[in-house]
């Protein structure tokens, strides 16, 4: 266990935390600007931050773990299945509430912008350690 611990999974603790901590701060100093002093969507709305967030951090751990050398095949073995799982939840939690007229919308511009920029940050870092490993 200690060996997957330090392999990759403090690695993902620590990812997950800051990302779901930054969330809820950005969420919560919005919400303070607008004048509500509390979330209106309750505890339900930190569940599914939560999941949503964990649904990424598993997208990173994935692109970044799987054994596929082509960068670009990689990141869509990885987007395609993690977006699915996402609207998933999303269709699931309009069993518990009904959803906004733009939730698919909304979770799809909002992953699909993450996703691009983490690749794209991804991508510059691995062709940089690649020209570094050549000098």
């Amino acid at each position: 266990m200690k060996k997957i611990w330090n392999g990759w999974l403090k690695d993902s603790v620590f990812m997950y935390c800051t990302i779901y901590t930054i969330a809820t701060l950005v969420n919560s100093i919005v919400y303070l600007i607008n004048g509500a002093y509390s979330d209106p969507n309750g505890n339900w709305h930190e569940i599914d931050r939560a999941l949503i967030v964990l649904i990424g951090v598993s997208a990173y751990k994935m692109a970044t773990k799987l054994p596929i050398k082509r960068t670009f095949v990689r990141m869509i073995v990885t987007y395609i299945p993690t977006m699915l799982l996402t609207f998933f939840y999303i269709w699931l939690t309009g069993f518990r509430e009904p959803l906004a007229s733009s939730a698919y919308q909304d979770i799809f511009i909002n992953y699909t912008g993450l996703f691009l920029i983490i690749s794209v940050i991804a991508i510059a870092a691995e062709k940089s350690k690649s020209k570094n490993q050549k000098r």
